[in-house]
């Protein structure tokens, strides 16, 4: 019987489903900004260090590409549109007949509580790739050893696998009190949240290594904090003691209670480009191929939209804090939070931020 891992020890934290107004679906430019600025190094590097002649030979007549962390889409079919085009037109290059190039399959993975319906309902029409969910941690292996080519992975690694189990405990030093956050909390919380990181892309590389073929690539797109900046200093840190604050402000005013909010934290990790490399480095599976930052996907102009910055921090995280306070309290908490913004909008403009792609490829043995 062939081992299949257990990936239930990670918590979930899925993005707002369906297609209304609050949803991930509509609400996700951001991270559509990233994927379009990715394209021109996916392409190069995919023409450039892409072993098809490899697969040629192989006995399997199949291309796989596994999007991971997909959410709802649209995104997610933008970036697996770009990675296919690139593909084809490289065997096409290679001199091929259209019965030599293989047939590609897709797989979109998330969370088990991820809105797989919603997904599939948009599924593009006109795709040329057969479609499979695939629900589960990326935290743990999902897929049979050597059976993936392309592993393609945006804004998700930023999410840790669960909260470090010290912050929410009273007798540990590293107790988060009054706090949903860990960039200006003491040095044992950062110290946590920090462990918790390393060990997440340890079983994240390890996984990959299993799962992908000889010769495939892995590419990682993941916002950052510039290397040396103080986790203080990072956008993330802004936005979260800004949503932070709010709960506060609701707990004086009785509407949530302090005890929740002590036992309530992001499991988001801000990375530096560096953090990325040892990673990489310590687990040995990868080289790194290109590793660079992209252009600027937070301009300020959207930044101080204060509505835009709501709606996006709302689709992300409203179902996190539902299944925590309860849902009764979901449009004060962001309405609170959309005054705050709107109130001061510098300071979301002076949070520290960059997008790193990073292109890895499995070594040999």
């Amino acid at each position: 019987m062939t081992e299949v891992e257990d990936t239930n020890l990670s918590e979930a934290y899925p993005m707002n489903a369906g297609d209304g107004p609050n949803s991930y679906a509509n609400n996700s430019t951001f991270q559509e900004s990233v994927v379009n600025s990715s394209k021109e190094v996916l392409r190069q590097e995919i023409e450039e260090k892409l072993d098809v002649h490899a697969f040629l030979l192989s006995s399997c007549n199949t291309f796989r590409i596994a999007d991971l962390g997909c959410s709802t889409g649209p995104n997610t079919f933008f970036a697996v549109e770009t990675i296919l085009e690139t593909v084809q037109l490289k065997y096409q290059s290679r001199g091929l007949s259209s019965h030599q190039i293989p047939k590609f399959q897709v797989f979109f993975n998330d969370q088990t509580t991820n809105d797989f319906n919603m997904l599939f309902k948009s599924l593009p029409q006109n795709r040329q790739y057969y479609a499979a969910g695939v629900p589960g941690s990326f935290y743990g292996k999902i897929f049979p050893n050597a059976s993936i080519h392309f592993f393609h992975c945006s804004s998700s690694n930023h999410w840790l696998s669960r909260v470090p189990k010290e912050i929410v405990n009273k007798e540990s030093p590293a107790w988060n009190k009054g706090k949903i956050y860990y960039s200006s909390s003491t040095t044992e919380v950062t110290r946590a949240y920090e462990t918790q990181h390393a060990l997440d892309m340890e079983c994240f590389l390890n996984a990959r290594a299993q799962e992908i073929v000889y010769g495939g690539l892995m590419v990682l797109i993941i916002s950052c904090r510039p290397n040396g900046t103080p986790h203080s200093h990072t956008l993330a840190s802004v936005i979260y003691e800004t949503l932070g604050s709010c709960l506060i402000d609701m707990a004086r005013k009785g509407l949530v209670s302090e005890e929740k909010i002590d036992s309530f934290n992001i499991p988001v990790y801000v990375m530096s480009p560096q953090e990325l490399e040892v990673a990489v480095e310590r687990t040995g599976y990868f080289s790194i191929e290109r590793m660079e930052i992209l252009p600027n996907m937070f301009p300020n102009s959207n930044l101080s939209n204060a509505l835009l910055c709501t709606s996006h921090v709302r689709a992300v995280h409203e179902e996190h804090i539902k299944q925590h306070f309860g849902e009764e309290i979901i449009d004060e908490v962001f309405n609170l939070y959309h005054k705050k913004v709107e109130e001061q909008p510098s300071k979301f403009e002076l949070g520290k931020t960059v997008v790193s792609i990073a292109v890895l490829k499995r070594k040999a043995n």
